[in-house]
């Protein structure tokens, strides 16, 4: 699978603009925002899918490009936005935090760090999506799992779908309780729709107070094969979006 170095990121974000145009997407951040952020007018459905919030993550953001190199979007007719890499100083760095030692993905409430400021306030001026996508990592995981927060009607079926597509490329996380939380069943949490710690908000806490019904978070372990993390994700996302 074609990538730049995980370390390389500026090689990283000259091919992302190069893909996101050939696949039909506008620059739409503001002009000296500290994050990119790209859009392709679709449907009726708004997507906005996110990656590298978290430095030492590099999965999710190489398979944005990935999507972007594969005819993913030319199968979706939905109206999507993409932030493939809203740490760039951290990833860099290979830190989780920001170069100012705050972890972005707990600071949507606070919102002390500019990039959490900026991309926030970017996201408030734009309507909520139908369907939130965040790609992670979990040094601690030894397999695939994901979080679910759903205001709309259950669908464990889908939960089914984005699970068998994810194991093609990564086992299943087995563990009972993952990072505190329950499973529903083996690789799927279903969060509610609070934040573990009232102060600390993720982006999807964040874009659910603020009228998105459904997201998804996905997580493949930072010790698995790179190439197959970056699979993992794709499939993941192409399970959600294109059943």
């Amino acid at each position: 699978m074609p990538a730049p170095q995980a370390t390389d990121w500026d090689a990283f974000d000259s091919e992302i603009n190069a893909a996101a145009r050939r696949c039909g997407f506008c620059p739409a951040s503001p002009p000296g925002a500290p994050f990119r952020a790209w859009r392709r007018p679709g449907g009726a459905r708004r997507i906005y899918l996110s990656a590298g919030i978290h430095g030492d993550e590099p999965a999710g953001p190489l398979a944005v490009l990935e999507m972007l190199r594969d005819p993913f979007f030319s199968r979706s007719p939905d109206d999507w936005t993409i932030c493939p890499a809203l740490n760039p100083g951290g990833l860099r760095a290979n830190t989780r935090e920001n170069p100012a030692g705050i972890d972005l993905n707990r600071d949507y409430q606070r919102r002390e760090s500019p990039e959490v400021a900026a991309h926030a306030a970017w996201l408030l001026e734009n309507p909520p999506p139908h369907l939130f996508l965040s790609l992670h990592e979990d040094w601690e995981a030894t397999g695939f799992y994901f979080y679910e927060i759903n205001l709309h009607d259950d669908q464990p079926a889908r939960a089914r779908r984005i699970l068998d597509a994810a194991s093609e490329h990564l086992p299943v996380e087995s563990s009972a309780v993952i990072d505190d939380h329950p499973v529903r069943q083996p690789g799927w949490i279903h969060h509610a729709a609070e934040a573990d710690l009232p102060d600390a908000w993720p982006e999807a806490i964040f874009l659910t107070k603020n009228g998105c019904p459904l997201s998804f978070t996905f997580e493949t372990p930072s010790r698995a094969n790179l190439e197959k993390r970056i699979a993992a994700h794709l499939a993941a996302v192409q399970a959600v979006t294109i059943p």
